[in-house]
């Protein structure tokens, strides 16, 4: 279903960037916004979109620069939509060249813009399944034990509570996945109740395990999704 599906929209132009958002939400997708490549960058840190809608055209970086580099770097296989004022055929080979996968002009009908993520949607293959790590765990400069709940650094054990201890030990279990605040409520024995709790607890963890919890490294905040822990970060 759509309403599972994370859409990335970086377009530097704002009016276009909410409307293109506002109208991608109001179709049941989840939206992400981005004002330029530098912001995506630091948006796919925190995320893991289904597809990414890129502009060509845009200060700094350009989105085919953004385009070419993803694809021989961290994300190879993100489904990448370029939209660009420029349809000339030669630019719809750059552009595939760079490594899109599909090429819209504008102006676009939003509708078409729709159908199109949909159907590199369906083209997508699934994500590999995730496999729980075995042995210790590292988290910057500590490691934890997933099977003792014991996390320690050169200095010796960190104390963890028991919230902090299940926390991490459910995060641990599936590093670079995100889970839901309902699926954290349940590995914690809370109720649905306990999320507030759980949004306490990952502050608390984060004062462990960042070294500035304000700017977390490891531990993100997925808006609207939950939480995931990139322990290579």
């Amino acid at each position: 279903m759509a309403e599972d599906w994370h859409i990335l929209v970086v377009e530097d132009d704002p009016r276009l960037r909410e409307r293109l958002a506002r109208y991608l939400a109001s179709e049941g997708f989840r939206v992400t916004a981005a004002a330029d490549a530098v912001d995506a960058r630091a948006k796919l840190r925190a995320i893991n979109p289904d597809l990414m809608v890129l502009d060509v055209m845009m200060p700094g970086e350009s989105g085919l620069d953004l385009v070419q580099s993803l694809r021989s770097g961290s994300a190879p296989d993100l489904p990448v939509l370029l939209l660009t004022a420029r349809g000339a055929p030669e630019d719809r080979i750059a552009g595939f060249e760079a490594g899109a996968d599909d090429y819209l002009g504008k102006p676009f009908e939003p509708r078409e813009l729709v159908l199109r993520i949909r159907a590199l949607l369906r083209r997508a293959p699934p994500p590999p399944p995730i496999e729980a790590p075995s042995g210790p765990l590292r988290i910057g400069i500590a490691e934890f034990d997933i099977e003792r709940g014991e996390l320690r650094d050169a200095n010796g054990p960190i104390r963890l509570t028991g919230g902090e201890a299940a926390l991490l030990t459910a995060l641990a279990r599936k590093p670079n996945e995100v889970l839901s605040r309902e699926e954290i409520a349940e590995a914690l024995g809370m109720d649905d109740s306990g999320e507030r709790a759980v949004d306490v607890q990952v502050v608390r963890l984060r004062r462990k395990i960042e070294a500035d919890p304000r700017e977390p490294r490891f531990l993100h905040t997925v808006r609207g999704r939950g939480y995931i822990l990139k322990p290579g970060a």
